[in-house]
């Protein structure tokens, strides 16, 4: 008989970011494999696959998790599963993914990423004015201090270091499963083709210029290291005379203060803000470069999205994909957002189309487009859900 699992998601919305577009395609996968497998959500569609919304009745867009819990308390003991896995910091799960990494880092790093000693105090010290965020953090306090509590799935080797640091875990509760996407969607072709027309029309570039186009891709700018970025660019583009590289910016965030700050670095005619872009395929298949000079990233869809097309990658050692590809040879990892001359000198590197072809071809190269894949992060949770079966007889 085929295991059943339940995969707990707060919202069941693939649009909302990459922690749901995971659990889906994780859920697609297992099932895939002959297992039957439960979406269980407190909001969003349940016209996807076996999605269950279980606080649908109540108002509002989001439940707090006491709401939520006692929701799912209710739905399990009325339906059987072999293995709960939540990306939600819940004791009665089997396994704990948290595709954020830990509250505890997530507090820190989102301080950091205001770039003020004054903000980051004020960010820390008022952390828990967030109630949502307090009781998550406190529920996964309690979760890592239960030596009976769930299997903890880390996916990079930062997330597995911020569970060590900050709750002193055990290393027997740690699995690393790193974040793996699906390597046979294709670019749409027509789509593409739109989106560099728009860019060159953006940009003022005529069709037959072939600059080089750097992609930043993410939904809030400030944490994902747009200022940083910015200011690099102006310097990369005042220490190299002949540089033609241009900015491209896909995301839902508001730009309206970083075309300020690109005006104040002079890069105002090399940056272009796209809004939300519906597949990342599309673009990625048209630009140069990946960027994203993240202040906190437990490990970036987009930096492994970019990997699986052959693009070099620019990042920091916050961001947890770093796992997956070798900095120098298929793309550049910098120490901190912050370091403007590090990370200028990156973008300078990558000004140089011959650089970006090595990166790309050392990438083919060394196959890491199977080392993103999805397919391994199935086999091994599948592994990981029999062994806890296996304890448990």
């Amino acid at each position: 008989m085929a295991k059943k699992i339940a995969l707990i998601v707060e919202r069941a919305n693939i649009a909302l970011g990459g922690a749901e577009r995971c659990v889906f395609e994780l859920a697609e996968d297992l099932s895939r494999r002959g297992l039957q497998v439960d979406i269980l959500a407190a909001k969003g569609r349940s016209n996807a696959g076996k999605v269950r919304i279980l606080c649908d009745h109540l108002p509002g867009e989001r439940v707090n998790c006491h709401t939520f819990a006692r929701a799912l308390r209710k739905h399990l003991a009325q339906n059987s599963y072999d293995i709960v896995h939540s990306v939600l910091p819940f004791d009665f799960a089997h396994v704990y993914q948290p595709h954020g990494g830990t509250y505890a880092e997530t507090i820190v790093r989102n301080a950091a990423s205001y770039q003020n000693r004054f903000i980051e105090y004020y960010k820390r010290l008022t952390a828990f004015a967030n109630l949502r965020r307090a009781a998550l953090l406190r529920a996964e306090r309690r979760l890592c201090g239960n030596p009976a509590g769930p299997v903890i799935v880390c996916i990079s080797q930062y997330v597995a270091r911020q569970f060590r640091q900050h709750y002193g875990l055990d290393e027997e509760r740690i699995r690393i499963v790193p974040n793996g996407v699906k390597i046979e969607q294709k670019a749409n072709a027509q789509e593409a083709a739109r989106l560099h027309k728009q860019i060159f029309a953006g940009l003022k570039l005529k069709e037959t210029a072939r600059p080089v186009l750097l992609l930043f891709a993410a939904n809030n700018f400030r944490l994902k290291g747009l200022s940083p970025l910015i200011r690099a660019m102006g310097l990369a583009a005042q220490n190299n005379g002949g540089f033609d590289s241009y900015l491209v910016v896909a995301g839902r965030d508001r730009p309206r203060r970083y075309q300020g700050l690109a005006r104040r670095f002079h890069i105002e005619k090399r940056i272009v803000f796209l809004g939300n872009v519906r597949h990342i395929q599309d673009i990625l298949s048209i630009v140069d470069v990946a960027v994203l000079p993240t202040f906190y990233d437990p490990s970036s869809r987009f930096a492994i999205e970019a990997l699986a097309t052959a693009k070099p990658v620019i990042t920091t050692r916050h961001n947890g994909a770093t796992d997956l590809f070798v900095d120098g040879r298929h793309g550049r990892v910098i120490n901190s957002a912050t370091d403007a001359a590090a990370l200028a000198e990156a973008i300078e590197h990558f000004a140089d189309v011959e650089n970006i072809r090595k990166a790309s071809d050392a990438i083919l190269a060394d196959k890491l487009k199977d080392k993103v894949s999805i397919d391994p992060v199935v086999r091994q949770f599948c592994s990981i859900y029999d062994s806890i079966l296996e304890k448990r007889k």
